[in-house]
């Protein structure tokens, strides 16, 4: 891997790193920038969340009512099936570059949604069944770079762990719960995976510590999978204790709601059917 193939990367987290300076200094000045629909979780908090929204403002102004959000989710699906792609021949350099574009690509179609009004159940679906089959795409591409290496139990344990915290979810919103806490989401996963990635890639632009790359994508892949797992745990367990404590709380509802099977006295206590008529035992 040639050096200048790092030092694009590298230029982009200066590029970050000073955007991130001057919002730092707009907000100590009194000037907080202007943000609205700012979505944040537990990790990334709601002056991060805000950050990354200010930053991505500009495109989102370009994009509104020209681009669909549905075309950004479809987009941000092929670019991760070319991450997974480019990770299985080891190019890791422009795995960084594409997960990093498929994350933002990921956050910018429901801005998109909400902000043009094209918020629709249709939409949704396909932005969830999206970011889960460009999961697969990313977590089959690194299975396959470690493929022969014990570090495969990592990456099939962090692509369980993210299944399960997606899926936890899910179930948990079908049965009327929000189950949507925890500390490694999808936006933690893509951070900790790309970071862990570039340094994998920094060693191994170097020919005496290529044995280097695989225990970073392993040890990131492992983190990954104890953190996605016990966030999907967590998850399980919210979940469990709010439908137990609203059985509790309405026990009647639950026992009306359920069939009603006669005891053997009841039965003897009906009176005698009386026979049908001939024609019908005919038939």
């Amino acid at each position: 891997m040639a050096t200048y193939d790092l030092l694009t990367p590298a230029l982009l987290l200066a590029t970050f790193t000073i955007a991130f300076a001057i919002y730092c200094g707009l907000r100590v000045a009194g000037r907080k920038p202007q943000v609205t629909g700012v979505k944040h979780n537990q990790l990334f908090g709601p002056f991060l969340a805000g950050f990354l929204v200010w930053l991505i403002g500009p495109i989102e102004r370009l994009m509104v009512g020209r681009v669909s959000p549905n075309v950004i989710t479809a987009m941000s699906l092929v670019v991760c099936v070319m991450t997974g792609v480019v990770v299985g021949l080891g190019d890791l350099t422009a795995a960084v570059w594409l997960y990093a574009i498929g994350g933002l690509l990921d956050v910018l179609d429901g801005r998109l949604a909400r902000l043009s009004g094209k918020v629709t159940i249709r939409g949704a679906l396909l932005d969830s069944v999206a970011d889960r089959w460009g999961e697969i795409a990313v977590f089959a591409g690194y299975a396959w770079l470690v493929r022969d290496s014990a570090w495969l139990l990592a990456v099939l344990g962090a692509f369980g762990g993210s299944m399960m915290v997606s899926y936890t979810r899910a179930r948990a919103e079908a049965l009327g719960v929000a189950a949507n806490g925890g500390l490694m989401q999808r936006a933690e996963r893509i951070v900790l995976v790309a970071v862990g990635t570039l340094v994998a890639a920094w060693y191994g632009e170097n020919p005496d510590k290529l044995d280097y790359v695989l225990p970073i994508i392993g040890v990131t892949m492992l983190v990954c999978a104890v953190a996605s797992s016990a966030t999907a745990i967590h998850r399980w367990i919210v979940a469990y204790r709010t439908l137990a404590a609203r059985e509790q709380a309405a026990p009647a509802e639950v026992v009306a709601a359920r069939p009603q099977i006669p005891r053997p006295a009841d039965i003897r206590a009906l009176p005698p059917l009386d026979p049908p008529p001939l024609h019908s035992r005919a038939r």
